[in-house]
């Protein structure tokens, strides 16, 4: 599908009615910039590795640009310096690569809009934030970190929601002037203001939050110079020129802030979209400490990536068929962001070794996918194997070929496994007929 140069008339020839009001939500909305070019960005945090809820939001990011002819923006938030995991920066591009959904600007890629780490960025963020203050929708903040938990023990007390009561907004600007000048701690503030805009979600339609009646104002520069995600995002989003935010849901409430700030700062903000969250198959929210949803441990068991991606897909919404065994290139041509529905995708994991089946008879049976599967378990091999290889048939591409072609439909996952008696034994039942060399009827040494 071409790139839409300006959504609302290059829709409109194919939708009409309600159609053409939603598809012009979706793509409309960026004629002035770029002549429409589609931009979305997938923005973890390194505070932990890749887990499955993250890998759908940057499928569903990936699929989106890919349908529209757009760019893919891998962006690491890592302003949060206490909570940075070692490791995980490298290991969340190195899955999203392993996963066959690898972004077009990264960290690792480049890209002409970055850096694309968040503390590469400090200077943007800090005239951003100066420039707020000078407008006056942000303020100095001197309050301790002492009165600001004294604060959220009475409001707990009372039986409320803890908020700042703003107390700093109402400083003299002398009185500014000489905290400043006495190098006191402080942060600064986003100064709330009533009257928020209602906004359509690609996913939930017209929406707003009268923040400021429920909210304090809250920081949007910590007093280590760090920006928080609410100023972070919004600077990288407009300089980045991200045209559409896909993101989890628990992030619809903070929108009408964000778009507060938008206006402040008098920028156009991107058209927003927000993903129904992905639960257990018994509706419980799906947990980090669940060690299993993280995508090492899947690859580490030999789960291939396009079955994690076909099963996080199946089980929600947005395509316009639900069947098992799709690969990326059918997910794409299948995706319309308007059959995205509100409700939570229920993910059943037991169901995963029939994805996992189907996608390795897939693999099989194309030429080129075999021979690539056969090249990584002759690796494999190599590497993990190598004392108990005493025939070297069994390395040999003819041999693994038919073996796989045996077996093909059968098996959920290849792990190959030291064999007492030879070589190396697939754990399912093959006859000796098919090539075995252990001398046993009821399994294949390989």
């Amino acid at each position: 599908m071409p790139v839409p140069r300006c959504g609302v008339r290059c829709v409109t020839a194919v939708c009409s009615g309600a159609a053409t009001r939603r598809a012009a939500v979706l793509l409309g909305r960026r004629c002035s910039t770029d002549q429409g070019v589609v931009r979305v960005r997938f923005a973890p945090s390194p505070t932990g590795f890749l887990h499955l809820g993250g890998l759908r939001t940057a499928l569903y990011n990936y699929i989106f640009a890919k349908k529209y002819g757009g760019s893919f923006i891998l962006r690491l938030e890592d302003t949060d310096q206490s909570r940075l995991v070692p490791g995980a920066a490298d290991s969340i591009e190195d899955m999203l690569e392993w996963a066959a959904v690898p972004p077009d600007e990264s960290p690792r890629q480049g890209g002409p809009l970055g850096p694309y780490l968040q503390s590469q960025r400090l200077d943007l963020y800090r005239q951003t934030a100066q420039q707020l203050v000078h407008s006056g929708h942000a303020y100095y903040c001197f309050c301790s970190s002492q009165r600001l938990e004294l604060l959220k023990k009475e409001a707990f007390k009372r039986g409320e929601t803890p908020r700042y009561d703003n107390r700093c907004r109402h400083l003299r600007e002398q009185q500014v002037e000489e905290k400043l000048a006495q190098g006191s701690p402080h942060v600064i503030r986003f100064r709330l203001e009533t009257g928020v805009e209602p906004f359509q979600d690609i996913v939930f339609g017209w929406t707003h939050h009268e923040v400021a009646q429920v909210e304090g104002d809250p920081v949007v520069m910590k007093a280590d110079g760090f920006p928080t995600y609410h100023l972070a995002n919004i600077v990288d989003d407009h300089h980045m020129k991200i045209s559409h935010v896909l993101r989890g849901s628990e992030w619809l409430i903070s929108t009408s802030k964000h778009l507060l700030m938008y206006r402040a700062l008098g920028w156009r903000p991107p058209t927003f979209g927000h993903l129904p969250l992905l639960m257990n198959k018994d509706g419980a929210k799906l947990s980090k400490r669940q060690g299993d949803i993280f995508i090492q441990s899947f690859q580490k068991k030999g789960v291939l990536p396009e079955a994690l991606l076909d099963i996080t897909t199946n089980c929600g919404s947005g395509f316009s068929t639900n069947r098992m065994g799709r690969r990326i290139d059918e997910l794409i041509s299948e995706f319309s962001p308007s059959k995205i529905t509100t409700h939570s995708a229920l993910l059943d994991l037991e169901k995963l070794p029939e994805f996992n089946r189907i996608h390795l008879q897939r693999r099989i049976e194309d030429e080129e996918q075999c021979r690539l599967l056969i090249r990584e378990l002759q690796e494999l091999i190599r590497l993990a194997f190598t004392q108990h290889i005493h025939d070297k048939e069994v390395l040999e591409e003819d041999y693994i070929r038919r073996v796989l072609h045996f077996r093909k439909g059968q098996k959920s996952r290849l792990r190959p496994h030291p064999c007492s008696g030879s070589s190396l034994l697939f754990t399912t039942s093959v006859p000796k007929e098919a090539g075995g060399h252990c001398g046993q009827t009821d399994r294949h040494c390989y």
